[in-house]
């Protein structure tokens, strides 16, 4: 499993890569609109109402967005448990514990899916 894990260490990067940057850009700018601003009255709340938020998300940029707001940021999780894991001495069992979590990560495919059929 551990050789399987080096082989597709590029991807994986990639995908991290990825799920760090969207993670960082759009996630946040979202818990500061729905979190933060809709709060305090500064975004209307009609804004985010369920035929303007299905409108959006149906359309073909609004379901590229979906797609990386789901599947990217748990490669990013699933790379950083990773390494937490071997920072705390876990080398040894680097493969099992790689082979779970970024299997967990493929899991994204669900709401690949579930994106796909709005």
């Amino acid at each position: 499993m551990k050789s399987l894990l080096l082989k597709l260490e590029p991807i994986i990067w990639l995908l991290f890569g990825a799920g760090l940057s969207i993670g960082t850009m759009l996630l946040t700018g979202f818990v500061l609109i729905v979190g933060l601003a809709m709060p305090m009255g500064l975004v209307d709340a009609g804004a985010l109402d369920y035929t303007r938020a299905y409108s959006l998300g149906s359309s073909l940029l609004g379901r590229l967005v979906l797609l990386g707001l789901i599947a990217l940021p748990l490669w990013k999780g699933a790379h950083h448990l990773r390494s937490l894991s071997i920072d705390f001495r876990g080398g040894d069992r680097d493969g099992i514990v790689g082979g779970l979590l970024y299997a967990v990560a493929v899991c994204s495919v669900i709401g690949i899916v579930a994106v796909i059929r709005l």
